[in-house]
């Protein structure tokens, strides 16, 4: 039996995300360290402030975060968690911080991350299925939750509920990013060799409120510049991954075709191969 694994763009089998909530002021300086390090986040912007042009500032979001590669993405337009609004008002929150973001920077947005106290393991099922239809509804992709800290660095099974790797607070996030760099995929057993993620999330007004920005330095000093991560926002990650999930096989495995605009690479007995956009290759 041939095994066929995702990689990341040039064969890579690590990737670091970043999350960061609010769009606060302090998410002016959070941008200035990660870009200085080469790391990627998805900053994810609640409507009604983006409007009001109080906190971060939306001129600063054109020139340092959009044109340097990052993502912005959906947190509701009044920041309410949404299980705790009726099914219309959670559609128009939506809906509104979309048409808003939309709007003021030209751009199409698909991700979120849920507000608040987002959706978690208290949830109960019926109303996480009703709240990913509604996000369905509204052309959101995926969304980021959280309270699931772990070291597996998996890619999310849903990705309405893509949790987190850690919170930059964890007392345990300098062990993580050890262990996630030392991360050798290819000397695992043959059927365990999956792509890891490092997926860190926060608020960059918790750095002013800790004084701690030293610790996200130390951060981005070790998640940085190594040649064999890929650095992306949660969309490129999340697009990338429905590429290759979208491969066409022959039906006796001697071939695939790639339907999508994404070049994607894989591991296919232990053989590392791109496909190109519209290319069929034997295998």
């Amino acid at each position: 039996m041939k095994y066929t694994f995702l990689r990341y763009p040039e064969g890579r089998c690590k990737a670091v995300t970043l999350s960061y909530d609010d769009g606060a002021k302090a998410d002016e300086r959070f941008t200035d360290v990660i870009n200085s390090y080469g790391l990627k986040c998805t900053f994810n912007l609640i409507g009604s402030r983006v409007e009001s042009n109080k906190d971060m500032d939306n001129d600063f979001i054109r020139r340092e975060v959009l044109a340097k590669g990052h993502e912005i993405a959906n947190h509701g337009y009044w920041h309410k968690a949404q299980d705790s609004v009726r099914e219309l008002e959670g559609l128009r929150d939506l809906l509104d911080s979309r048409c808003s973001l939309e709007r003021e920077f030209g751009i199409i947005v698909r991700g979120m991350a849920y507000p608040d106290r987002a959706i978690n393991r208290k949830c109960q099922p019926q109303s996480y299925e009703t709240i990913k239809q509604r996000l369905r509804e509204v052309g959101i992709v995926y969304s980021r939750s959280l309270n699931n800290d772990n070291d597996d660095f998996m890619l999310p099974d849903d990705w309405y509920e893509w949790m987190p790797t850690a919170h930059h607070k964890n007392p345990r996030i300098f062990e993580f990013i050890d262990k996630f760099l030392s991360f050798d995929v290819d000397s695992l057993y043959e059927a365990s060799r999956y792509p890891r993620l490092f997926y860190m999330w926060g608020h960059a007004f918790e750095f002013d409120r800790a004084n701690d920005w030293d610790r996200l330095d130390a951060i981005c000093e070790k998640l940085g510049g190594h040649g064999d991560i890929w650095y992306a926002t949660n969309m490129e990650i999340y697009e990338y991954v429905e590429a290759y999930r979208s491969l066409v096989y022959s039906a006796d495995g001697s071939m695939v075709y790639n339907p999508t605009l994404i070049t994607v690479w894989f591991s296919y007995d232990g053989k590392l191969l791109s496909v190109a956009p519209g290319e069929t290759k034997r295998l």
